[in-house]
């Protein structure tokens, strides 16, 4: 396969520049019949017994901006995940000139590089002046909202989910951004449940593959843990002919990781470096609501494993119909996987 297979033409004006209120009236096309709705009605176009899991993980304000120490230059960071105490795996722009040793003044945050760039990441160590680097973030930090969003939000918590307890991503799981009190209580009426997982949002996110072939492309490693609740009512509904529906693509590869070879679920936490493209046998989704991705992205590769070749009328309908895309756009729900 190649990158190209997964590029489409993403007009500037479909990308959404606001966050729709409230956030269940954003659209939903139901893939199954290429039908128009809103997220309000997702109760009604699932069945009873289903299970929808979603990602708790929370947005961390995950954008240092500092200087130099030795010149002065202005330097920003977006910490993508903490590899152990001392070190961050980070996006840095400049990135160019920022070789081993070089320390940045973030404030209460000092930092160290402590690997060259590679593809605009890096390795820094940050110590706080006191107290963990996590727990001083949220003052010291920004909210990282996508580079490709330039409208204004009302508060920083739009850009979290109603989901959100866990610290852990530089970007939210954007699938969830639509779901409400009024929708929980509707899945609660037609008998349908939600369980949690967490994955830690990394670098795949933010940036397309690369190379000519998909086979070129290093997908990187995200951490993810499997609560012993979920795992059991994962394997409780599937026992039960109910299905199990991914709430964005984060969850789709946090099942799928802790999957065993005969569906049921692991519990507890690993890292996943699984890259789902076009004949993947998934094993444990069943249904997947997701947003509309970008271009050339394993998130696009993921949604042709799921949909199949149709995946390129799916999104040009959406763009046709007016859907808004990316992270604060509109959804789909792809309520029947294709085959492997």
């Amino acid at each position: 396969m190649r990158v190209s297979d997964f590029d489409y033409e993403l007009p500037r004006d479909s990308i959404a520049q606001e966050a729709i209120e409230p956030r269940d009236a954003a659209r939903l096309l139901v893939v199954s019949s290429m039908s128009d709705h809103r997220f309000s009605e997702l109760p009604a176009l699932l069945r009873p017994g289903d299970l929808l899991v979603v990602n708790r993980t929370r947005v961390r304000a995950a954008r240092l901006r500092g200087r130099r120490i030795d010149t002065g230059g202005g330097v920003e960071l977006l910490l993508l995940r903490r590899i152990d105490p001392d070190r961050w795996e980070a996006l840095a722009r400049p990135a160019r000139r920022l070789r081993p040793g070089v320390r940045i003044d973030f404030g209460p945050i000092l930092g160290e590089v402590a690997s060259p760039p590679r593809d605009g990441a890096i390795t820094v160590r940050l110590t706080a002046m006191a107290g963990d680097v996590e727990d001083v973030l949220p003052t010291a930090g920004e909210l990282p909202l996508p580079p490709y969003f330039s409208g204004r939000l009302a508060t920083t918590d739009r850009y979290q989910t109603i989901f959100a307890k866990t610290m852990g991503s530089a970007a939210a799981p954007t699938a969830a951004l639509h779901f409400t009190p009024q929708v929980l209580d509707g899945l609660a009426a037609r008998d349908i449940g939600v369980a949690e997982v967490d994955l830690e949002i990394g670098l795949d996110t933010f940036r397309p593959m690369t190379g000519e072939t998909v086979a070129d492309h290093v997908i990187h490693r995200e951490r993810y843990a499997v609560p012993e609740d979920t795992a059991r009512r994962v394997d409780g509904v599937r026992r039960s002919g109910g299905r199990i529906v991914a709430v964005g693509t984060t969850v789709v590869r946090t099942l799928e990781s802790a999957a065993r070879p005969n569906g049921s679920l692991r519990a507890g936490g690993g890292e996943s470096d699984l890259f789902i493209v076009p004949g993947y046998e998934f094993r444990v989704v069943d249904a997947l609501i997701t947003n509309f991705h970008a271009p050339r992205t394993t998130l696009v590769a993921l949604i042709a494993a799921a949909v199949g070749p149709k995946w390129r009328h799916v999104y040009r309908t959406a763009l046709d119909r007016g859907y808004r895309f990316l992270s604060f756009g509109d959804a789909m729900l792809i309520d029947e996987l294709a085959p492997g």
